[in-house]
C-alpha cells in the first residue's frame, strides 16, 4: 500500500467494529475519501479526538483499494468554538452533510476543500443566521445551478419580481409567477451573497427577510440534492 499526506476535515464518522471507526474525509488533494481509524474507540486512542465530525487535520493514510487506513492525524483548526454553542455546531453539521451530498469519491476539488474550511471558519466567528444559507447559494453556483435573480427567467421581465423558483431557475414576475413568494428584501440580500457582497450580508441583523432567505437556500439546496437534509430536518423538529 502507497502512503500519502493531506490535509481533510471529517465530514462523518461511524462504527467498524468493536474498536475502530470508518471515517468520511473531504481532503484538499484527493477528493471525498473514507478511511480506517484503527483503535480510535479505545480510551488511550492515538488519535485522541482529532477524528470527530468537523475535526479539521493534517493526515497521513495508506491507500487501500476501497477503504484507506489513517496512521496519523494532526489537528490544524480547533472544534472546540463550533461545539460550545449549539447553534453553531447544529450550523457546521449541516454545511458538512451538504457537502458530503455534492463531493464525490475519490474525485479532487480543492474549490470544494476551501469553501468548507472557509465556513468552518466563518461560523466560528460570526454567528449570522446567514452564514450557512450563503454556502448553500455559493455550493449551487459552483455547480452549475446559480439561480437568475436581476429578471425573470420566463419572460425577461425585470420588474417586479415576486416569485421564486427552482425548478424554473431563478425569480418569475407577477404574470409569471409560480413557486414561492419572495420578498424584496430578501431579492437584496440573495443578491448581495451572490454578487460578491456576502460579507456585507453577513453583517444584516436577523429579521424576517434573512428568516425567508434561508428557508430559500435551503429548499432550493435540497431540491438540487433531491433529498432533505437531515441535520436541518433534526434542528427544525426542536
Amino acid at each position: 500500500m502507497s502512503l500519502y499526506r493531506d490535509s481533510g476535515v471529517v465530514l462523518r464518522t461511524y462504527k467498524l467494529g468493536e474498536a475502530d471507526r470508518i471515517v468520511v474525509i473531504l481532503t484538499a488533494e484527493h477528493g471525498k475519501i473514507r478511511a480506517v481509524a484503527k483503535g480510535v474507540r479505545k480510551t488511550k486512542s492515538r488519535f485522541g479526538g482529532r477524528l470527530e465530525p468537523l475535526s479539521h487535520v493534517a493526515l497521513l493514510l495508506y491507500e487501500g483499494r476501497e477503504l484507506d487506513i489513517v496512521s496519523q492525524a494532526d489537528s490544524i483548526d480547533s472544534i472546540a468554538p463550533l461545539l460550545s454553542d449549539l447553534d453553531r455546531l447544529t450550523q457546521a453539521l449541516a454545511v458538512a452533510e451538504a457537502i458530503d451530498q455534492i463531493a464525490l469519491d475519490r474525485e479532487p476539488s480543492p474549490q470544494l476543500y476551501r469553501m468548507l474550511v472557509g465556513v468552518l471558519r466563518t461560523l466560528e466567528t460570526n454567528p449570522s443566521p446567514l452564514v450557512v444559507p450563503a454556502f448553500f447559494w455559493k455550493l449551487l453556483s459552483a455547480e452549475g445551478s446559480r439561480p437568475e435573480l436581476d429578471a425573470c427567467v420566463r419572460c425577461g421581465e425585470e420588474e417586479p419580481l415576486v416569485a421564486f423558483d427552482m425548478e424554473e431557475g431563478g425569480v418569475l414576475c407577477r404574470s409569471c409567477r409560480r413557486g414561492v413568494a419572495i420578498t424584496a428584501e430578501a431579492l437584496r440580500l440573495t443578491r448581495m451573497i451572490l454578487g460578491g457582497r456576502m460579507n456585507e450580508a453577513l453583517t444584516e441583523e436577523p429579521s424576517l427577510a434573512t428568516a425567508e432567505v434561508s428557508h430559500l437556500a435551503t429548499s432550493s439546496f435540497e431540491h438540487f440534492i433531491e433529498r432533505r437534509l437531515r441535520s436541518v430536518a433534526i434542528f427544525e423538529r426542536h
